[in-house]
């Protein structure tokens, strides 16, 4: 499995780079945001612990398919 992660400052374009990527390349999506916005819808606040988990999750049952890989982004903040 290919794993790709994009890093940078929010709105910088990931989201774009990952989006292209998808569309030359077997890569699949996955956006911090798919993890942070149902964490926060269901608990009602920001919950870490949370969120890890559920990342976690998909990591591993995604490592099982025969999917080619994805990318993966994160926003960093300095």
């Amino acid at each position: 499995m290919k794993l790709l992660f994009l890093f940078g400052d929010a709105a910088v374009g990931k989201m774009t780079v990952g989006q292209e990527l998808m569309k030359i390349t077997d890569l699949r999506l996955f956006h911090n945001h798919m993890t942070i916005e149902p964490v926060i819808e269901i608990f009602g606040y920001f919950n870490p612990d949370a969120i890890d988990r559920l990342r976690q999750v998909i990591f591993e049952e995604f490592a099982k398919t025969d999917n080619y890989g994805y990318d993966f982004y994160i926003h960093v903040c300095v």
